[in-house]
């Protein structure tokens, strides 16, 4: 078992390769276990992907770019996109996968032009989308574009792609659009599958290398029908730049963990680290947990001016390859006691991923057991701090006497992430000899029977 122990919120991702020992005794179980997690799919996930027919050979891994919204909002214009193109070249990240470019809602005039096309604002994008397109992919990134299952889009600005479904695909396709995320507003009274229906239809007639991102806000559980649709679909509605915000999308998103995986991902919302509303410590959070649970890692600031810190949460690449990983298993809560939560899942190569989460706003040990994240009682491991990018030099066993001591903040027997959040001064003070906790892990760790 692994126990860790700390101040308000703490986060633990863990990456465990085991071998399994058939009859091994597991350690007991605390209150709140779920099921026991282990590397092979379960029969209501096997059932969720037989289901999934949007083949189109996209997203095979989590989306990863950047999209306007967050920063931007209806602010956007061409200069912006062409200058974020080259930040994601010249600051590496477009080397760790950030390829999508994407632009969000208020890139069209408000009426379409005699022939019912969409045309760009003439304001903000006067050179056209297709010249965009073409300047973004020579960058060696790919090129979103936005649109609406309605009248028009949420801002009111723009027209949606009701009934225009296959004129605006043949658009976009011939502007060399390579990412549609289609969202759910002015739906003149009409349902939501059979809006994202016609969409989809179109999309596989006229746009097949076109990755689609549904954004229906999760309002009819679209994880459960989305996947013949699309390759990704939001299972929430939008985030905020706060922690509150931010933690609900991912429990809104957990419980639809088994119908993730290549082809098709549970989208909780894009990124807002680097946007200033929360603290560095919040943004590792945020950024760890979207990674364990596969989401898109789409980023939401201005690269062209991010600090140090956030570029360096951004471009952590073993953190990123937790996201990226081949297996294509979202991790889910597996434990939960009174804000007291280990989520874990499955990676390639017979590892684990664990997080442990302490969400009260005091000091609290979080237990582990084994069993809850497919471990065998016998398991000893090795782990590596992919926050510190730097390997533990001795084994762990879940029984060990002498748990790995990370001095002033944490008593645990194997990390593999540990992100901590403070409350603001003044507000909820932590027993700590006055201190705050200031520090995060990102481990993997190998086991051996």
């Amino acid at each position: 078992m692994a126990r860790a122990s700390s101040s308000s919120l703490l986060l633990l991702l863990l990456a465990v390769a085991a071998t399994a020992v058939a009859g091994a005794r597991v350690p007991g179980s605390g209150s709140g276990r779920g099921p026991p997690l282990d590397g092979n799919a379960t029969s209501v996930e096997l059932r969720a992907r037989r289901r999934r027919a949007f083949e189109n050979g996209l997203g095979r891994t989590p989306q990863m770019g950047w999209n306007s919204w967050n920063h931007f909002y209806c602010g956007v214009n061409e200069n912006i996109i062409r200058e974020t193109a080259d930040a994601l070249v010249n600051t590496g990240l477009a080397k760790l996968g950030y390829q999508y470019v994407n632009i969000d809602d208020c890139w069209a005039e408000l009426n379409r032009d005699y022939q019912g096309n969409m045309v760009p604002n003439k304001q903000t994008f006067p050179s056209g989308i297709k010249a965009l397109a073409d300047y973004v992919h020579a960058k060696g990134l790919k090129l979103g574009i936005y649109s609406d299952a309605g009248t028009q889009t949420c801002s009111n600005r723009m027209p949606g792609s009701l009934d225009h479904e296959e004129q605006d695909v043949k658009t976009f396709t011939s502007w060399g659009v390579d990412y549609l995320k289609y969202d759910n507003c002015n739906d003149a009274g009409r349902s939501i599958k059979e809006r994202y229906t016609k969409m989809s239809n179109a999309m596989k007639k006229y746009g097949k290398n076109i990755f689609f991102s549904l954004c229906e806000w999760g309002n009819e559980n679209p994880a459960t029908w989305a996947g013949g649709m699309g390759n990704s679909w939001r299972t929430t509605g939008d985030i905020a730049d706060n922690w509150g915000r931010m933690t609900s999308r991912a429990d809104q998103n957990d419980k639809w963990a088994a119908y993730a995986g290549p082809g098709g991902w549970n989208d909780p919302d894009m990124l807002e680290v680097g946007n200033g509303g929360m603290t560095e410590a919040e943004y590792r959070s945020h950024f760890s947990i979207w990674a364990l649970a596969k989401a898109p890692l789409l980023i939401g600031c201005d690269v062209r001016s991010m600090s140090q810190v956030t570029k360096d949460i951004i471009s952590n690449s073993e953190v990123i390859a937790v996201n990226q990983g081949n297996l294509g298993v979202q991790g889910k809560k597996v434990q939960s006691d009174n804000g007291l939560e280990v989520w874990a899942g499955p990676l390639s190569g017979n590892r684990k991923a664990v997080v442990l989460w302490n969400r009260q706003g005091y000091q609290a040990t979080i237990t582990a057991y084994w069993s809850s994240v497919g471990l065998p009682a016998s398991a000893t491991v090795t782990v590596r701090d992919l926050w510190a990018v730097s390997s533990l030099s001795s084994e762990l066993s879940a029984y060990s006497n002498n748990p790995l001591h990370i001095p002033g903040f944490i008593t645990t027997t194997f990390v593999f992430l540990c992100s901590a959040r403070h409350p603001p001064l003044g507000k909820h003070p932590v027993r700590r000899r006055g201190k705050y906790p200031h520090r995060w892990h990102l481990m993997t760790a190998r086991c051996t029977s």
